[in-house]
């Protein structure tokens, strides 16, 4: 029996740790052909060898999704190693605990949006050329951050919320191309980043508490949902924004 996405093509951002990882050796186990992207070049590299090591095909590329030309180059080499692309997966982000709105820099502000925002927006801009033809697959990673009050980073918050209605817009706009847009948004999950977020161990307990089902979601739990939108058999979904937290943010 072949694998969900065999024969496909995928470019998943911020591969090299947490739900980025997991979902490229999710997808490779499933078929897929994985472009492992990330500016952490060392854990990006770990991730294609250990997906090779299985089996699978993948190559790393180191990408700043907030810089115009390596996105690009990221695009390119991907077409060049494997002639096609059938997924994008817009995971890569940044999470800057800060204070207040007035006590937010400008800088803090712009490192956010830029990686958060515009960087699905490149991702997305250079890589829709390639599926206008034969249709694909788009999922960006937004956060019930997006969704709600965000009381330890208004910058993360904003551009979460952005990533939503981008994904929303991109789906009317191309849909007469085949190609779906959907989002995923995750609650929190055991990643480096989010036990860094949250400040301390203790804070990070108090939140696995608080979660209905007593735990908090791990990578696959994310992974699985976007191996379901990456693959054919959610050829009806695009618009969508899918919920990933055991059931917390209906509580608020």
């Amino acid at each position: 029996m072949k694998g969900r996405l065999e024969g496909k093509v995928v470019i998943i951002t911020g591969a090299a740790t947490g739900i980025g990882r997991a979902t490229a050796m999710l997808f490779a186990k499933e078929g897929a052909k994985v472009v492992v992207a990330d500016r952490n070049v060392e854990q990006g590299q770990l991730t294609a060898s250990e997906i090779k090591k299985l089996g699978g095909d993948s190559i790393f590329l180191s990408a700043d999704v907030s810089k115009a030309c390596e996105v690009k180059n990221m695009v390119d080499e991907a077409i060049s190693a494997y002639g096609k692309l059938d997924v994008l997966v817009n995971n890569a982000g940044v999470l800057i605990r800060t204070s207040r709105l007035h006590e937010v820099s400008e800088l803090e502000w712009d490192l956010t949006l830029n990686t958060d925002v515009k960087g699905v927006f490149l991702c997305s801009k250079y890589a829709i050329p390639y599926m206008l033809e034969n249709g694909g697959s788009v999922i960006n990673v937004s956060s019930t951050s997006g969704i709600r009050a965000s009381l330890i980073s208004s910058s993360y918050g904003v551009a979460k919320a952005g990533v939503i209605s981008l994904t929303l817009t991109a789906s009317q706009e191309y849909a007469e191309n085949g190609i779906r847009f959907n989002a995923v948004v995750p609650g929190i999950i055991d990643t480096p980043q989010s036990r860094g977020s949250t400040g301390s161990t203790e804070e990070f307990e108090l939140r696995v508490s608080e979660n209905p089902g007593g735990r908090v979601g791990g990578p696959e739990d994310v992974a699985y949902m976007m191996l379901f939108l990456a693959s054919d058999e959610s050829s009806y979904v695009s618009g969508a924004s899918f919920v990933i937290d055991g059931g917390r943010t209906v509580g608020f």
